[in-house]
Parts: structure tokens; sequence; C-alpha cells
């Protein structure tokens, strides 16, 4: 790659932090599994002026979502999940599962499968404050919220149970919505696997690949990696306290609840072990996670065409499909950024991004930590970039 080019990332991440747009963020380019180029800026701490790190620990918020996809794979590779099993075969309350049509209450004409939660064709919400499925999921996690730090906290499986007694906002397999699919795949998991999400992913996902900070809280002997949450304030970043979608901001206390969603902290050395795992066809340094043909599957376009149009009313998505908890890009001439057909990642409410290019053997790898950032113009700035300087 040419590095003259890349070093436009530095210029990037200043003006980021010089603007107050972010506090912090930091960079990775790997080509071949190799690094590139890493860049940061900012403070993981703006009040006690720490940097960011290579180190820093970051949320990562629905860049959870593609290790909780991987987690569902390995299961399909030893024969213990189909891609066709109802939920209900493993979380009770989704049998006789409602849907509302009409703003009406109505049978479901079949049932949720592991492949509409995988593709987030399942009529599964988040929380809003508009039809009857987005109201009761508002209510279900401020239920959730209001308890975390509670003897009542909510547990993975109570979480998906409670999820499964909510009406479905269509039919399973006629639309696509994102929602909280994967918390309700973290249970199946649970339940598949017989011992805790947090449990399946360390032993099959995290120890294998040296993921060492990756996990669903920060213990206190690295507490003081944690970078801090900020959000938009009246003159300026300031921090954010809430604790969103049930997931605890402050990362002090290991949760009953291993939201397969949203809940995962990690590095950005961390997550380049698993992006680099599956850019190597399911292998990392000598460790095999998944075969080289579930890798091929995980990656790939899962979605009808007309279900791809409803994916590309997010602007940030137009020229993708959909699959196993990724966009995945099935026509850059469409999209908004320059990129290549088949590559595929995601991003996170914090505004943490993470994309792999199999045509260029490239990894693009972004943390910052800002509330309702997802993929912004930044970050399409800097892709922009990193495609400018493949040779």
């Amino acid at each position: 790659m040419k590095r003259e080019r890349l070093n436009r990332i530095q210029e990037i991440l200043d003006e980021m932090v010089d603007t107050s747009y972010v506090a912090g963020v930091n960079c990775l380019i790997l080509e071949g599994g190799k690094e590139v180029g890493y860049y940061e800026a900012g403070y993981a701490s703006l009040e006690q002026k720490k940097p960011i790190k290579r180190d820093t620990i970051f949320s990562l918020y629905s860049m959870s979502k593609p290790i909780t996809a991987a987690a569902a794979m390995i299961l399909m590779e030893r024969g213990k999940i189909d891609l066709l099993d109802p939920v209900e075969k493993f979380i009770l309350s989704f049998k006789g599962q409602q849907v509302i049509e009409n703003r009406e209450r109505t049978d479901c004409k079949k049932p949720v499968t592991i492949k509409d939660l995988l593709s987030m064709t399942s009529g599964i919400l988040y929380g809003s404050d508009t039809g009857l499925t987005g109201l009761a999921m508002h209510e279900l996690f401020e239920d959730i919220k209001t308890n975390l730090l509670s003897p009542k906290a909510y547990t993975t499986l109570e979480v998906a149970s409670h999820i499964g007694y909510i009406p479905l906002d269509f039919q399973p397999g006629t639309h696509w919505a994102y929602g909280a699919s994967a918390d309700v795949l973290g249970a199946v998991i649970e339940v598949v696997a017989e011992k805790s999400f947090g449990e399946f992913l360390k032993e099959n996902i995290f120890d294998p690949l040296g993921m060492i900070d990756t996990d669903f809280w920060v213990p206190e002997n690295k507490r003081e990696r944690l970078a801090k949450v900020y959000e938009n304030g009246v003159e300026g970043l300031v921090e954010y306290n809430g604790n969103n979608l049930g997931i605890l901001t402050s990362m002090d206390k290991k949760p009953r609840f291993e939201s397969g969603g949203a809940g995962l902290v990690s590095t950005i050395d961390d997550y380049k072990r698993f992006a680099t795992m599956l850019l190597n066809n399911g292998e990392y340094e000598g460790t095999r996670i998944l075969a080289p043909q579930t890798v091929a599957y995980m990656t790939s376009c899962q979605l009808p065409s007309k279900l791809n149009e409803e994916v590309a009313l997010w602007d940030s998505l137009r020229g993708h499909s959909y699959g196993n908890l990724m966009r995945i890009m099935h026509a850059p001439e469409l999209a908004i950024f320059n990129g290549s057909k088949g590559e595929y990642g995601w991003d996170g409410w914090l505004g943490p991004y993470f994309a792999n290019d199999p045509a260029h053997n490239l990894t693009f790898l972004m943390m910052q930590q800002k509330t309702d950032t997802g993929t912004t113009p930044y970050t399409r700035k800097l892709r922009n970039i990193v495609s400018s300087a493949i040779e």
C-alpha cells in the first residue's frame, strides 16, 4: 500500500479530536494480516488527559454481533444446531408467537428460526417510541436497565424469554429490520452449549485467539484502560453516564445479561485477531476457529434482492446486503464510499467500525466512544483514504 496516502489518516483523526467530534480515536490497517498503519489521536479520558493507546479498552456495542455470529457458526459446524431450527425449540416463550398486522395481533404463519436471527428477518426490533413491537421492546429494555444493579437483574436467557412474549413487527422472513435478534441468539447458544454465553465465547473464540481483553466486563486491574463514553453537550463533549440497551457503561460488574448484540468490550489489537481469523478463512496463527467453507458462508449475502432494498434504506448501507449479523457489499457502485464487492463487517453505537476486504486482503479497524455514532462521514473519509492507498 502507498504509505504516504495512508498517512492522511492521521490528519483526519487529529481533525476529529481538534473539532471535539470525539474525545479520542484510533485506527489500524492490516494487509494480509500484517500491520501497514496504526494511528491514534485524543484521549480515553478528557478529564484526566489520559491519551488513547493501543491497549485502550472500548465498548463495542453492535460490533459484538459478528462475534456472536461466529459462535453460532461454530455450533453449526459441530452439528449442534440447524439454521432452520425454530427458536421455540430452545426458548419456550417463542411458541405460539404472535405478529402485529394492521395494528392487530395475529398468529405467526411460521416460527422464528435461527436463520432469521442471523439475518435480522425475525421481526424482533429494538425499542422505539412507535409501533406496538417497538414500544414493548422499549419498555422491556427500560426494565432491564432499571434492574441492572439489583438482585432482580435479568439473565441472558430471561431477556430472550421476555422478547419471546412480545409480538413480532412482521411475519418472520418477510422483511429486514435491525433489532435485538443477536441477544436472542446469545441465549440460544447458552441453551445448546449448556454453559453461559460468555464461557462459550471464552473457550471457543477468545482464548484460542489470544483475545485477552475481550469480555462482557472489565476487571479492576484493567479498568484504568477503559475509555470513557462521551456525548454531545451544550458546550462540547460531556461524559455519558447512561446504560444503553441494558449495558453497564462503567463495565465494573460482571453482568448477568451477556448481550450478544451489544455487550462486549475489546481493544483494537484483540479485534484484529478476530478480523484476521475471518480474513484468513477461519485460522489465526495456526489456530483454526472455523472451516474455510463456513467462513465463506458466514461472509456471503444472505438476503433476497427485495430485502436488500430495505437494507439500503440506511444511507450507510447502500450497495450492501446483510447476513450473519454483518453488512456485505454486493454492489460497490451503489455505495457511498469506495469499497469492494464482497467486503464485510459491522460497526457499533459508539462508533467502533470493522471491515474486511477479501479482494485486497485488507482489514480496516477503528475505535471511538461517542453516543449515537455508528458509521459517520469521518468513517467514510477514512475508508476512502485506505482505498486510495491500494496498489
